[in-house]
């Protein structure tokens, strides 16, 4: 009888190295197919629109999200690679000052040249030399490490993808659909409310600190490291505000009323104009008077069900705010967001390519949390209907993961002891912390395996194109 062996290397994971980079290999292939399906409905025409100074092109995003992996972990780890083209190095650089200079980020949509053949040449030529190097059975834990990131890094520019390219449809005057299909829209459930008692004295722990001899473990360096914070009790809506709650604060004349509004809220309102949020227009064949647009095209807004019950977004965090001050109420810090997150447990299943995130109770009540959640998967990239859905009427938290990412009223900036990491990669987070505001729970074109209750998305508080909404909270 033969025997086999399987020769480990010195990274302490817990898997064979052929298991490792078997596990590499199979995320990496997912995630750079997502981005490839996300850009499969649209014209190079479609791919090269920017439509606001926040979006970037379809096309700069194929490029950039190749680049990524090119720059910090083949030209490191992979002896003798050659680069696609020298010019790569500086065209599809970001924000990464260190690394050099780069074309300011209002040009990208003039970039027809290189035209899109050679972007996807790109792509593949990267991942060719991505698949050599993970043939190699001992990879860096520096490397293993990069490559967690490079997935977390493009699964974040495909939920930009999606927030981009609607963006660029709606402001086309034909209005195009992304998706002819009408949106999944559901039955919605009335508000209800969640109290949270921290354990005495109130300090809770807050943050990660990723295993250090475990480089396939990953949290952005902004999650960590985990901490104690003082935590009051607090009382959360069950699930995230309606388009037809909005639309009474529309009704009542909400954006017209200054004692709602934050100062620079009121100003920014005033400057742009706004008087519903992104995508709404007035439409005199509606029931209530204004559609929506979607990734669908426009649809209706009704009076009850349809739409109506799903939840509000393309908010900024004024306007997040407003409605919460109208309604007596205000927006969750993003503590005690984590802390109710983290009254839930997390169950990941389906296929690398078709993953699902499932929320459920856990079996035994987490102390000083009244109520819990049944069993629901979360409206996320992976369900493929890019709207939010309406919530579900089991009873408990609802919505806490995906659908429409939640402003809370917490300002971003570094945990105590946090700590960049370092050289350019330095650049990717922590650089940012300085008028922004952190938003909790992933949205419908977040993918699932992107997602973690750890997880600090962050924006300006003027910010509209993102799927943005809000969850309501008050004090007991």
């Amino acid at each position: 009888m033969t025997t086999t062996t399987t020769e480990t290397t010195a990274n302490p994971t817990g898997f064979t190295s052929k298991s490792l980079a078997a596990r590499l290999a199979t995320r990496f292939q997912a995630v750079r197919a997502a981005t490839l399906a996300l850009a499969a409905p649209l014209s190079p025409e479609d791919m090269m629109v920017q439509s606001c100074p926040e979006a970037s092109p379809v096309k700069w995003h194929l490029a950039h999200t190749t680049w990524f992996f090119e720059t910090f972990i083949l030209r490191d780890f992979l002896p003798g690679y050659q680069a696609f083209h020298p010019d790569f190095q500086w065209l599809f650089n970001s924000y990464y000052n260190s690394l050099g200079e780069m074309p300011e980020k209002k040009l990208r949509a003039s970039f027809s040249r290189p035209p899109l053949a050679d972007i996807l040449a790109y792509r593949t030529h990267v991942d060719t030399a991505i698949a050599r190097l993970l043939a190699d059975p001992d990879l860096p834990e520096e490397a293993i490490r990069r490559m967690a990131l490079g997935f977390e890094h493009e699964q974040q520019h495909q939920e930009l993808i999606a927030t981009d390219i609607k963006h660029a449809l709606f402001t086309n005057p034909l209005h195009p659909a992304y998706t002819p299909s009408n949106p999944a829209t559901g039955k919605g459930t009335p508000l209800s409310w969640s109290t949270f008692y921290p354990p005495a004295p109130g300090l809770v722990q807050i943050g990660v600190t990723p295993a250090p001899d475990d480089p396939t473990a990953f949290a952005f360096d902004n999650e960590t490291p985990a901490h104690t914070v003082f935590l009051p009790s607090f009382t959360l809506a069950n699930r995230l505000t309606t388009c037809a709650e909005f639309l009474q604060f529309v009704n009542d004349n909400g954006y017209t009323r200054p004692e709602l509004w934050l100062a620079e809220g009121w100003s920014s309102m005033r400057a742009e104009a706004w008087h519903a949020p992104l995508y709404w227009q007035r439409h005199p064949a509606s029931p209530t008077g204004w559609r929506i647009y979607t990734l669908h095209g426009f649809v209706d807004l009704p009076e009850t069900g349809g739409l109506a019950d799903t939840p509000v977004c393309h908010l900024s965090l004024f306007e997040a705010d407003a409605f919460a001050r109208w309604q007596g109420c205000r927006l969750p810090t993003e503590f005690e967001w984590e802390f109710a997150a983290n009254s839930l447990q997390i169950l990941r299943k389906g296929t690398t390519t078709h993953p699902s995130l499932i929320t459920f109770t856990p079996p035994t009540q987490m102390p000083g949390v009244s109520s819990f959640v049944s069993a629901i998967t979360a409206n996320m990239l992976e369900t493929g209907d890019l709207h939010p859905h309406a919530a579900s009427s089991a009873p408990g938290l609802q919505q806490i993961f995906g659908d429409a990412w939640e402003w809370t009223s917490s300002g971003y900036t570094g945990y105590p002891g946090y700590k960049p990491l370092p050289g350019a990669l330095g650049e990717y987070n922590g650089k940012f912390m300085s008028s922004q505001v952190i938003l909790r729970g992933g949205s419908c074109v977040t993918p699932a395996t992107h997602i973690r209750s750890t997880y600090r998305n962050f924006f300006p508080p003027a910010t509209r194109w993102q799927f943005t909404g809000l969850r309501l909270a008050k004090n007991i």
